[in-house]
């Protein structure tokens, strides 16, 4: 199930996208990049659109992925 991430408490969504970068162990190349640059990229795609909040009721968990990945 789809959550609107506007609906999110400002905090609480800067916890799940932190969470989820922290979790990813992303490798972005020779030029390691700060938890807040990551953060904020994942905050661009999610306001942009192509990233989307995910809920899983069978997992009770929150996910952030694409929005091509998203099967509704």
């Amino acid at each position: 199930m789809l959550l609107p991430w506007q609906e999110i408490d400002p905090e609480t969504l800067d916890n799940l996208i932190e969470s989820f970068v922290l979790r990813e162990g992303t490798d972005y190349g020779e030029q390691e990049r700060s938890l807040s640059a990551k953060v904020a990229d994942v905050k661009r795609q999610l306001q942009s659109g192509e990233a989307v909040l995910v809920w899983s009721e069978l997992h009770e968990t929150v996910n952030i992925m694409p929005r091509g990945q998203f099967r509704g």
